[in-house]
């Protein structure tokens, strides 16, 4: 988990070195959703419906559970550095766990995306804590320690 800190700090000391592009209307990936103790590792899509709202669907994979995210996103720019937005929302989570029954997440997320200037890369780090909404979540709890990165192709 350190070397994914350290990872995502340096990914972001580069990101603010090199100047960006404000914005982009689609990108495909990779997403990992990371908490304690595990990793989820797939496919990422994000789609603008304007400059500020965006939906976002992640497919995770891990031993033996699949996760299916769908978020709803308002994203806002930080003045004087293009291309690098603020992010916030919520939407659910289900993990469909091998001979178990299936897990339902509330999913409020809040982090940062930047797209690189004339280069169809985009990047995003967010927190996304989940909230056990069925009971087989071990009792119904609250999981803080849940974050997320993003890789992916933009599409203008």
């Amino acid at each position: 988990m350190k070397k994914l800190v350290v990872t995502f700090i340096a990914l972001f000391a580069f990101a603010f070195a090199v100047n960006a592009q404000s914005n982009y209307t689609a990108a495909v990936g990779l997403g990992l959703d990371l908490g304690d103790g595990f990793t989820f590792v797939g496919p990422s899509g994000k789609y603008f419906f304007n400059e500020n709202n965006a939906a976002q669907f992640d497919l995770g994979f891990e031993d033996s559970v699949t996760s299916l995210t769908f978020l709803y996103s308002y994203h806002g720019q930080f003045s004087g550095a293009e291309g690098l937005q603020w992010f916030a929302g919520a939407g659910p989570s289900i993990w469909l766990i091998k001979d178990f029954d299936s897990q339902i997440l509330l999913r409020p997320h809040a982090g940062l995306d930047y797209k690189i200037a004339d280069v169809p890369l985009a990047f995003s780090a967010s927190w996304r804590p989940g909230i056990g909404l069925s009971s087989g979540f071990e009792g119904d709890r609250f999981e803080a320690g849940i974050f997320a990165l993003g890789f992916r192709y933009a599409f203008d």
